[in-house]
């Protein structure tokens, strides 16, 4: 039996011989990949994962001040005028053959704008033109002829002294010298009188040809070829009295007409703030250029001219104007002030910061501080207007953070 058993223990297999071994090199790789990953994302610094975290915050506007109402003294309405406007006509009846001019056209001083008809001048000029170079051909002529009667006054003298002549042939050649000599003096002042008239006749040819008094802008066209032109009018409505309206850009200010009770509030180089109204918005610097000495008993008001400190072409003739008056302090600021909500001026190492919202990026920027109103402050330096600045920013905002703009 033992023998038996001793066959069969023989035969039996090993559990551990026939058992395939098992890989596990892809295991630990994975598991070394989790660890690696689970190390770099627990040992990102503090900083880090929170600028990586989107801020939500509050946004405001930069906004331009507003002339305060104990600033203003006085407000008025008026319009836009332009000192150096000028309807452009010529100095002598004619028919227009050419106009080279546009609304809205820029011309500068001298140019050409429109030409009359100078057919008739023209032939007027050549023949003034001819009559003076006949009158210097006859002022030479008496020349050479003085000089024929010259010779013979001197051979007469001497035929006279040699005995071989009379007196009365002495005195035939004096005399004719000494009325062509007179001859050519009047053909000298002849010369003189032509000369003149060539002139005329130039001037009355050059006043065909209009020319801008001045440089400006063309704002209206008032005549077309083929049409008659005349500095005076002549009714009917078939003459035109002139080519177009020219007007100096540069010369525009506002008149505005002030109620004789308050015109005591006003006064010469006083500060004025003007709003077009096609541009409410848009606030501009003036100022006073001058009262003028007279009033209209009619109305009861005084007019009073205000001056741009700036030029802009949104600036146009006829314009409707509202003007503030303001204080005369109002003078000593170089420009429009600056306001912004209290709550976007903070502190970064002991320096003034606001940071402004740019395209989901927050931006800090240095100011410089002016005086509080109310909830607001002036900044003095650092903004621009319409900028967007962040409200209460958190004290963990770093300049280059990512933020969103909570609308709730």
């Amino acid at each position: 039996m033992s023998v038996e058993k001793a066959k069969l223990d023989a035969l039996r297999l090993d559990d551990q011989a026939w058992r395939p071994k098992r890989n596990w090199t892809p295991i630990i790789a994975v598991v070394i990949l989790v660890a690696v990953l689970a190390a770099l994302f627990l040992g990102k610094p503090p900083g880090e994962t929170e600028t990586a975290a989107t801020n939500k915050v509050t946004t405001g506007s930069v906004r331009q001040l507003k002339a305060a109402d104990d600033d203003t003294v006085l407000n008025a309405s008026g319009y836009v005028t332009a000192r150096r406007q000028a309807t452009v006509s010529a100095k002598i009846t004619g028919k227009v053959t050419t106009v080279r001019i546009e609304e809205g056209m820029t011309v500068e001083e001298g140019q050409i704008l429109a030409t009359l008809e100078d057919v008739n001048l023209a032939a007027a000029f050549n023949l003034q033109t001819a009559q003076r170079d006949a009158a210097r051909v006859a002022l030479e002529e008496t020349k050479v002829r003085i000089e024929e009667a010259d010779i013979d006054y001197r051979r007469a003298k001497n035929l006279l002294a040699n005995l071989a002549g009379d007196q009365a042939t002495v005195d035939a050649a004096r005399t004719t010298w000494r009325a062509l000599k007179a001859q050519l003096l009047r053909q000298e002042q002849e010369v003189v009188v032509a000369e003149r008239q060539v002139a005329v006749a130039q001037q009355n040819l050059d006043d065909t040809v209009i020319r801008a008094p001045f440089a400006g802008v063309v704002v209206s066209k008032d005549a077309q070829p083929g049409e008659m032109i005349s500095p005076v009018s002549a009714g009917g409505g078939f003459t035109r009295t002139g080519i177009g309206t020219l007007v100096d850009m540069a010369s525009l200010e506002i008149e505005v007409d002030v109620n004789e009770a308050y015109i005591n509030r006003v006064q010469a180089e006083q500060p004025v703030e003007a709003i077009l109204d096609a541009y409410p918005d848009w606030q501009i610097p003036a100022y006073v250029i001058a009262i003028v000495p007279t009033a209209d008993r009619q109305r009861a008001t005084v007019r009073v001219r205000v001056g741009f400190r700036e030029r802009d072409p949104r600036v146009l003739p006829d314009m409707a104007v509202k003007v503030s008056f303001l204080n005369q302090e109002e003078s000593e600021q170089t420009g429009p002030q600056l306001v912004v909500s209290r709550r976007a001026v903070v502190q970064r190492d002991d320096t003034d910061v606001v940071f402004l919202y740019d395209d989901g990026i927050a931006v800090q920027r240095k100011v410089t501080l002016g005086e509080k109103r109310g909830g607001d402050i002036i900044i003095n330096k650092g903004l621009n207007a319409g900028e967007t600045v962040i409200l209460s920013p958190p004290d963990s905002l770093v300049d280059g953070a990512e933020v969103e703009v909570d609308a709730s």
